[in-house]
């Protein structure tokens, strides 16, 4: 499903707000295992988290902004936002509900 150049045009918020949002939710499944040491860090540390684990704290950071500044995974995100945006427009159900389970009657 190719898309129409002449429909890729993103408005303010799409460029500085949903999209962004949506390379913050992808990051965040890519860096999942930074996350995990971060957190598990901070749970075995208690109040001292801020000095314990600087070590974690910067390798959750440092995989975070990889992403967060590669233009090639912004145009990722950006492609993926247009066939979503595309599919609402042609549907009219948000992406969040189409990926909900079906309920299924016995």
């Amino acid at each position: 499903m190719a898309l129409d150049p002449a429909d890729q045009h993103l408005r303010h918020v799409e460029k500085d707000v949903l999209i962004p949002k949506k390379m913050r939710e992808k990051a965040r499944e890519r860096c999942s295992e930074q996350i995990q040491d971060f957190t598990k860090c901070c749970k075995d540390t208690g109040v001292l988290m801020v000095i314990k684990c600087r070590k974690e704290n910067s390798a959750l950071k440092e995989c975070l902004t990889t992403y967060y500044t590669d233009p090639a995974f912004y145009e990722e995100c950006k492609m993926e936002y247009l066939k979503e945006r595309e599919e609402f427009r042609r549907t009219g159900i948000p992406a969040k509900k189409r990926l909900q389970k079906l309920p299924t009657s016995m």
